[in-house]
């Protein structure tokens, strides 16, 4: 059975810091890409940052320079690292996997609230 389970979201001023963290099981991690989605009510879900099953990363233009998405295999996680966080930045991030073999095999985590706010 897949799980992504996200944790880390929470309540922070502008200006703060968080550091969310999806962990993965039931999937051979090393072969999936990894992504943060952001959504809030009434609009799409959108992507926020983005890392290959090789390392390669690539963020909305909106929080380059202040998140920071990395990986570690080992522990089967992938992290976003959120700096100088903005209200704009508030909604619900979601930890997405997809397949580097095959397209259908794309899972979603449960989300988590992040809310930035004074």
């Amino acid at each position: 059975q897949v799980q992504l389970v996200e944790s880390g979201g929470g309540l922070v001023q502008p200006g703060g810091s968080l550091r969310l963290s999806c962990a993965a099981s039931g999937i051979g991690f090393r072969i999936y890409h990894m992504g943060w989605y952001r959504q809030v009510p009434g609009k799409e879900r959108e992507l926020v940052a983005h890392i290959t099953s090789g390392g390669i990363t690539v963020y909305a233009d909106s929080v380059k320079g202040r998140f920071t998405i990395s990986r570690d295999n080992a522990e089967s996680t992938v992290y976003l690292q959120m700096n100088r966080l903005k209200p704009e930045d508030t909604g619900v991030y979601y930890c997405n996997a997809q397949s580097l073999s095959s397209r259908t095999a794309n899972f979603w985590g449960q989300g988590t609230q992040v809310t930035v706010s004074s």
